[in-house]
C-alpha cells in the first residue's frame, strides 16, 4: 500500500524482521491527511484560511513587557504545519541525516498517543510497559481502549544501582518472553533514564531488543531526561541502523522550558511521515515555535549545558547531603542517578525497613506545613517508601534540606 507522502527508495529498510507497513493500523496506511491552507501558500495576500485580517484584539495597556513581545508575532495567522527550520535544527543537535527524520508533538505526551492511535488497534491489540515507569503510557493506552502488559525493570539492589544488571535494569529476557508469547503487543515503552528510577537503560540492552527477530513491533524510548545522563548514550546513536525505533524528547527538562509544550520523535523518515500524516494540522503554537528556536541555538545551547553541569554539581552535592540525615531514618538512594533528580526511601525507625505510611506522612508535612514539595512515589513497583526530589536551585535545595530534617526529626 504504501506511506502517503513518502518517496520511494530502493534502500532495504533495517532490521530485516521489521515491516513498519505491518505495523501501522490499515486505516491509518489509507488516511489521506488533512492539507490545511498554509500546506500550499504561506506568503502573499492570504486569504484562503478565513483569518482575522485585523488581528487579534488584546489591548497592550497595563500588559507586561513579557506579553507585549508575544503579542508582536503575527497571532492572527495560522502557523506553519511543519516548521522544517526547527526538525532541521533539531535534527543537527542530535546528529540525524536530515529534518524528514524529527516529529514535533504538543509535549511528548501527543507524540505517546500519536504512536498508539497509528500503531496498535483499540480492544484487540496491547503495549509493553517496564514498571516503574512514567505513568502516561498506561493513562493513554486506557483511553485508546488498548491493552497493557507490565514487565518489571530489575527491583532487586543485589548487584548495585542501574548500569546492565543493578536495580531498575531491564530484564530483556522476561520482555522477550512476553513479546514472544503475545504476538498482540505492537509497542515497547522504555523510559531511559527512567521515571522516576532515574536509571538509564543499557544500549546493549535496547538492542537486544530491536534485534529480536520474534517482536514485529516497534520500540520507543523516551528519553526525555538523556542531556543530565552524559555523552555518547543516547538510543538516537542506533535510528540509522534500526526502522523499528522510536526515541522521544522534550525541551522540558534540560531545555528548561516545560511551559511551552514541546515533545519531539525521532526515528527513521517512514515512522515520521505516518505521524506527520495523523497529526492535528497546526499542532505546534507560534509562540512555542519562536522560543524553540531561540532555544536551538548557539548561543542558548552553550547556557543550556552549563546549567546542566550546574544542576549535576548540585545533585552530588544533594546526594552527599541526604546521606547525611540517615541516622533520622532516611535511606541510601536507590536508582541509576542520572537524571535532574534522587529517589530516596522513607524508613520505619523501628524496623529500618521503607515505610510507605511514614514516607506519605513526611511528603504531606513538607507541603502542607514547610512549603517544599516533593513527589510521593512508594506506589511504583520497587520503590517502596520513596520521595522523588527534584534537584533545584542552591538556595531550594538547601531549604529542603532544613525542613526535610524538621520533618524527620517529629514524624
Amino acid at each position: 500500500m504504501g506511506i502517503l507522502g513518502l518517496g520511494p527508495t530502493t534502500e532495504r529498510q533495517k532490521p530485516a524482521h521489521f515491516d513498519i507497513e505491518k505495523v501501522i493500523r490499515p486505516n491509518i496506511l489509507s488516511l489521506h491527511p488533512y492539507r490545511c491552507a498554509r500546506d500550499d501558500y504561506q506568503e502573499g495576500i492570504l486569504l484562503d484560511a478565513n483569518e482575522n485580517a485585523l488581528g487579534h484584539s488584546i489591548s497592550a495597556l497595563g500588559q507586561s513587557e513579557e506579553l507585549l513581545s508575544v503579542l508582536e508575532a503575527n497571532l492572527h495567522r495560522y502557523p506553519d504545519p511543519s516548521f522544517d527550520h526547527i526538525k532541521f535544527r533539531i535534527a543537527q543537535l542530535r546528529a540525524l541525516p536530515s529534518e524528514k527524520h524529527v516529529f514535533l508533538g504538543v509535549g511528548s505526551d501527543e507524540v505517546i498517543d500519536l504512536l498508539m492511535r497509528v500503531c496498535v488497534v483499540p480492544g484487540r491489540e496491547k503495549i509493553l510497559i517496564t514498571p516503574p515507569t512514567y505513568g502516561m503510557y498506561a493513562v493513554c493506552a486506557h483511553v485508546n481502549d488498548i491493552g497493557v502488559v507490565r514487565c518489571n525493570l530489575n527491583l532487586s539492589g543485589e548487584h548495585g544501582e542501574g548500569g546492565e544488571n543493578g536495580r531498575f535494569s531491564l530484564v530483556v529476557d522476561n520482555i522477550k518472553a512476553a513479546v514472544t508469547s503475545d504476538p498482540t503487543i505492537k509497542l515497547i515503552f522504555l523510559c531511559s533514564p527512567g521515571n522516576p528510577s532515574g536509571t538509564l537503560i543499557s544500549l546493549k540492552s535496547i538492542r537486544s531488543l530491536l534485534d529480536y527477530e520474534p517482536f514485529k513491533g516497534i520500540v520507543v524510548v523516551d528519553e526525555a531526561y538523556i542531556d543530565f545522563a552524559g555523552e555518547g548514550v543516547s538510543t538516537v546513536s542506533l535510528i540509522k541502523e534500526y526502522g523499528n525505533l522510536c526515541v522521544m524528547q522534550t525541551l522540558s527538562k534540560s531545555f528548561g522550558l516545560a511551559g511551552i509544550r514541546l515533545g519531539i520523535a525521532l526515528a527513521q523518515p517512514p515512522l515520521i511521515q505516518v505521524l506527520t500524516n495523523t497529526k492535528a494540522p497546526y499542532n505546534i503554537s507560534t509562540p512555542t515555535a519562536k522560543l524553540a528556536m531561540a532555544a536551538l541555538g548557539d548561543p542558548s545551547l552553550k547556557i543550556m549545558r552549563q546549567k546542566i553541569r550546574t544542576l549535576l554539581d548540585s545533585r552530588k552535592i544533594l546526594a552527599q547531603s541526604l546521606a547525611g540525615l540517615s541516622h533520622l531514618g532516611l535511606g541510601s538512594i536507590i536508582g541509576g542517578n542520572d537524571a535532574n533528580f534522587l529517589m530516596v526511601p522513607v524508613l520505619n525507625k523501628e524496623t529500618s525497613m521503607p515505610d510507605n505510611g511514614r514516607s506519605q506522612a513526611v511528603y504531606k508535612a513538607l507541603a502542607e506545613k514547610n512549603g517544599v514539595v516533593v513527589r510521593y512515589r512508594g506506589g511504583e513497583a520497587g520503590c517502596t517508601g520513596c520521595l522523588r526530589i527534584t534537584i533545584g536551585t542552591e538556595e531550594e535545595n538547601e531549604l529542603l534540606l532544613e525542613q526535610l530534617q524538621k520533618v524527620l526529626e517529629v514524624l
